[in-house]
């Protein structure tokens, strides 16, 4: 009986190791993959309407501009600068870390690379001196609860820039602050940052300033999951706010 007992707890025990083995595996293998390859980021602004809504769940590859500190939970990457070092496109959505803290995710537009003067004249956006080609849409427009349209006023614009990236902005108050601004010389190894909601936006034209290179997180790729009012897990939303037509969308 002794021996029968001894047998069962060694069975136990192994079973215990085991299932500690994939647990410590399981949780290697997700911060693998969440500092070389993928990490999820929710929306909480509207800084990036319409491209981006409050409630969207977007992946960030972390592979694309290569790999800094910040690329570390905590930003506690082991290494200074970056490695594998790849420079953003001229209008990616991309995460970065805001050069105040180095501990805050900003979500913006790239706008401008190192060596380009960025301004702003009467909402356009001029780069190097030449205006970034922009196509005024519909004013913006709302349905409520019981479908009524409203017109809100808010102007739309198509913008797109010379490599073919192509994106719709809101101008909320023309001729504003932000619409109006001196020329950004953007210095080495930093990029400039601008949100589509142009009057809504903390970015590098106000209080941002340049982001260094050093402090990209990754290069959002797609908004697997929106939902509006909630947070995801909240799944008792889902039938009447989640915003379905939003998931996949590539950006």
């Amino acid at each position: 009986m002794v021996e029968k007992q001894t047998e069962l707890d060694k069975k136990n025990e192994g079973g215990l190791i085991e299932t500690i083995s994939i647990v410590i595996q399981a949780v290697l293998l997700a911060l693998v993959i969440r500092v070389v390859l993928f990490q999820p980021f929710s929306i909480p602004s509207e800084s990036m309407q319409p491209t981006l809504e409050i409630g969207d769940y977007l992946i960030v590859s972390k592979y694309s501009y290569g790999y800094s500190k910040h690329s570390f939970p905590w930003s506690a990457g082991p290494f200074s600068g970056r490695i594998f070092k790849s420079m953003p496109q001229r209008g990616d959505v991309a995460v970065f870390k805001t050069p105040t803290d180095n501990r805050t995710d900003y979500i913006k537009r790239v706008m401008g690379l190192p060596g380009d003067k960025i301004q702003m004249i009467n909402g356009a956006v001029y780069i190097n001196g030449n205006e970034v080609q922009r196509e005024e849409l519909e004013p913006l427009q709302r349905t409520d609860a019981i479908g009524r349209v409203t017109n809100t006023g808010i102007k739309r614009y198509r913008e797109t820039l010379e490599n073919g990236t192509s994106y719709i902005t809101y101008d909320v108050r023309p001729l504003s602050q932000a619409d109006n601004t001196p020329v950004f010389e953007v210095p080495e190894d930093h990029v400039f940052m601008i949100g589509d909601n142009r009057d809504r936006s903390n970015d590098s034209r106000l209080g941002v300033g340049f982001v260094p290179v050093e402090n990209l997180v990754g290069k959002a790729q797609f908004i697997f999951f929106s939902i509006e009012g909630g947070a995801a897990w909240q799944f008792w939303r889902w039938p009447t706010q989640a915003r379905f037509s939003r998931v996949l969308n590539d950006l």
